[in-house]
């Protein structure tokens, strides 16, 4: 399966370049895989440069689970993270998918300097 990188997933979620959407329509009509560190990027995107809220953000990626032609990387990982930052929005999707992944791979606690972060179940405030 191939697989996209952010500047597409961006152009998908966007839609802001009819000619760069299409592009992408195509490119991923047969199947993409998406990959975690793609998901971090696009919402830091989606935050920074097209100041979507939160709940946007996180009803973005939501989307992506269901998605015809997208697989993401661990979709149960990616859910848990989503439910997470719509708890927590300030922590920053980010942060949400980086608990839920050392979660799931047993690797907890979370070590961390950040005061919210350390806040959550299985993170370790330094």
């Amino acid at each position: 399966m191939r697989a996209i990188d952010t500047n597409v997933l961006v152009r998908l979620l966007a839609r802001d370049d009819a000619k760069q959407v299409a592009a992408a329509e195509r490119f991923v009509e047969g199947g993409a895989w998406v990959s975690h560190l793609v998901l971090m990027e696009a919402a830091w995107v989606l935050d920074s440069v097209y100041d979507l809220a939160p709940a946007a953000i996180a009803t973005a990626i939501e989307m992506l689970l269901v998605h015809k032609n997208l697989t993401l990387e661990k979709t149960e990982v990616v859910a848990a993270a989503i439910a997470q930052f719509r708890k927590r929005p300030t922590l920053g999707f980010s942060d949400c998918l980086i608990v839920a992944a050392a979660r799931q791979s047993g690797h907890v606690p979370v070590g961390t300097f950040d005061r919210e972060l350390g806040k959550l179940d299985d993170v370790q405030r330094l």
